[in-house]
């Protein structure tokens, strides 16, 4: 008999054929595997492809829109346009965009393809799979179809990934997921030109492959792979072709790959002593097969190893016996690398109803997936925040920032502005084109400086901070700087905003939102008082042994009828020393009031794996082209720089002399770097308020 066993994630069909003894025994020759043999249903259960397959063979699935009745208008979607209604009938009904509630939820719609090694991790990854059960927000729906022939099968095998981790987890999740067995190419609506048009560029995007060649072949082998992790090896493959030669399973040091991409097994040992043998062995690069029936997997280091450098890249592809056997009969085979375009995997719908780019996927997970959903729902929260009442100044609408003097320009501010009591920055960054591709490559910090007198010390300081996203066009951030009002001492006042001067352009606006304290965070901080008077402090620069030194106490006193005492300071830290510092190393900041209160903040974040990807809920552009997960030192990537308020009301002599001193120390010492000292950026101030 004959048993068809099909895996979406497998790189070909079996079909095994076994012949049955008088004693009931399969046998099957020559083959010997624990996978293949296995029956379906014992596999999969009731979720048994083939069993869902025979349940539907008279159910007609599909996707229509409300403009079922005429052809599709053959129209370019851009991020931000408005997305057309749609209905899908889905292995558990039907569900309709927009919902009969009202716009009121986000949506992914995630495409599926089996030619992608990427995807085949996220959906084969127990870890990954529980990203997505475990975070994705409650107000979020995903839409799952595929892009391929075989999409009935798809759909149910992944609805069936999704149950099995859901049951572990025990997480109702499953009323928010919505499968569709309608390949992408028949879904006679606006989806696909949107997965077509929007194409992924760069790391894990499309499909990445690895041919294989050898005289003795007619025709190439092209293999769907995964290369490692991005910050474990960044070492890439260049496009030449390299002669490939068996390593057996790549824990022993051999002298016959070098200068050669090495063939290993998974499995022994772990993908980290692999890559360093054969690293050490002089080959050029590594591919490590999948055992017979394994999926693909993330290859990355763990823990210390971490900390060992690798140059050579490492790829991931199923085990090709093609290759296999040539290999073992000393017959020379090269390989290559190569990309091929594919539509997008990912695009979203946010609570606007608006089309939404996805960012780059870093790795094999679903966390990537909720990120963008959790960064949905801060945005209906900023929006909610923006309908509260206040008086909006425009200060920057949509403006070229670039070059030395960025973007500057002279307002003229309402006379009776200082009968508001806060002050809030409506900031936005994007870029010249609608999509993330336009986008301005690196991370740099932005500051905001006004002057509203020049013959005043109060002149250019700055008023507001923010750092860019890597390649994402999409911040927008409420940054409440009501103690910073007396900044703004004239009612004509020029604002200036800019970034380093060789980045390329960003797109800025930006909103001075006067209001009441009772509309405004403010409110929590001062009650019904008033900021009237700064008086500047300290400054950051270079943290090295000398950082602590140009620091000196600052005398004061507290003038007549003033009622509270606040500091306000903008601390983050940049470049990177022998330590990480200041970007990627623990520092802390202190404010020594009178010689006995010791105020301190800790940037306790900085260098973490996901210090900033868990602020996506407070405003972290989610997915960035870059390095944007990690903790910084007071900052992250596609981020407003939150002010730190301190209340010392209470530890002042409020009718005799005050002092105060801040310092700045790296592992509760003096910072004394060995080379390339990093720097502080601080502006810091005394509010006096009545």
């Amino acid at each position: 008999m004959a048993w068809l066993y099909y895996v979406p994630w497998a790189p070909v069909l079996f079909i095994l054929l076994l012949s049955l003894s008088r004693g009931g025994h399969a046998s099957a020759g020559n083959i010997n595997s624990n996978r293949v043999d296995t029956p379906e249903d014992q596999l999969w259960g009731a979720f048994s492809p083939a069993n869902q397959l025979r349940k539907n063979t008279e159910k007609l699935i599909f996707f229509k829109s409300g403009w079922n009745s005429k052809p599709f208008k053959d129209t370019d979607y851009a991020p931000g346009d408005t997305a057309h209604g749609f209905q899908v009938k889905t292995l558990d009904g039907d569900f309709v965009y927009p919902p009969p509630g009202g716009l009121n939820i986000s949506i992914i719609v995630h495409a599926f393809t089996n030619k992608s090694a990427f995807l085949e991790c996220m959906w084969t990854s127990d870890s990954s799979l529980t990203d997505l059960v475990d975070n994705l927000p409650d107000s979020a729906h995903v839409v799952f179809v595929s892009l391929d022939d075989t999409a009935e099968v798809d759909v149910h095998w992944m609805r069936y990934q999704i149950q099995r981790v859901a049951k572990q987890r025990k997480k109702d999740i499953l009323d928010r997921l919505h499968f569709s067995s309608v390949p992408v190419y028949s879904l006679g609506n606006w989806i696909p030109s949107v997965l077509y048009d929007w194409r992924c560029e760069g790391i894990n995007c499309g499909l990445n492959q690895a041919v294989f060649t050898s005289k003795d072949w007619d025709t190439p082998i092209v293999a769907k792979r995964l290369d490692a992790r991005y910050d474990w090896l960044m070492g890439h493959w260049s496009r030449q072709s390299y002669e490939l030669v068996d390593a057996a399973d790549g824990c022993n040091v051999s002298s016959e790959v070098k200068g050669a991409v090495a063939w290993v097994s998974e499995g022994d040992c772990s993908f980290f002593t692999k890559v360093k043998n054969m690293a050490e062995s002089q080959a050029v690069g590594v591919v490590v097969y999948a055992s017979l029936g394994r999926p693909i997997q993330d290859m990355t280091c763990v823990g210390i190893e971490c900390y060992t450098p690798l140059s050579i890249p490492a790829s991931m592809v199923h085990l090709l016996p093609a290759v296999m056997s040539s290999l073992r009969s000393k017959k020379q085979v090269n390989v290559s690398f190569q990309n091929t375009p594919s539509p997008n995997f990912f695009f979203g719908i946010d609570h606007e109803g608006k089309l939404a780019e996805m960012g780059w996927f870093l790795y094999p997970t679903f966390k990537f997936l909720t990120w963008q959903s959790e960064w949905f729902d801060y945005v209906k929260q900023l929006y909610g925040k923006l309908q509260k009442p206040a008086r909006a100044i425009t200060v920057f609408n949509h403006t070229v920032m670039q070059g030395e003097n960025g973007t500057v320009t002279t307002v003229e501010l309402p006379k009776d502005f200082l009968a508001s009591d806060s002050l809030e920055l409506d900031a936005s960054l994007s870029c010249p084109g609608l999509k993330d591709e336009t986008c301005a490559p690196w991370d740099h910090t932005v500051q905001l400086y006004v002057c509203c007198d020049g013959l005043s010390q109060l002149c250019n300081l700055e008023l507001g901070r923010w750092i860019t996203a890597f390649h994402r066009g999409i911040g927008r951030w409420l940054t409440d700087v009501s103690p910073l009002m007396p900044l703004l001492n004239s009612t004509k006042c020029t604002f200036s905003m800019k970034t380093v001067p060789w980045a390329k352009p960003w797109v800025a606006s930006l909103n001075l939102r006067f209001g009441k304290s009772s509309h405004s965070d403010f409110e929590k901080h001062s009650g019904d008082l008033s900021p009237y008077l700064l008086k500047p402090l300290y400054n950051g620069g270079t943290f090295d042994k000398n950082y602590n030194k140009k620091y000196q106490p600052v005398n004061f006193t507290v003038p007549t009828a003033v009622r509270k005492v606040e500091i306000y300071a903008v601390i983050t830290g940049h470049g990177s020393d022998d330590n990480g510092c200041g970007e990627f190393c623990v520092t802390s900041h202190h404010f020594l009031i009178n010689s006995k209160f010791n105020h301190s903040k800790v940037f306790e974040k900085a260098g973490t794996a996901f210090g900033c990807a868990e602020a996506v809920k407070e405003g972290v552009v989610p997915n960035e082209h870059g390095t944007w997960l990690y903790g910084r030192g007071g900052w992250c990537d596609g981020l407003q720089v939150t002010p730190w308020r301190i209340d010392i009301t209470s530890q002042l002599n409020m009718n005799g002399s005050n002092t105060i001193l801040y310092f700045g120390l790296f592992d509760g010492k003096d910072p004394n770097p060995a080379r390339d000292p990093g720097y502080i950026i601080m502006y810091s101030y005394l509010v006096f308020y009545k």
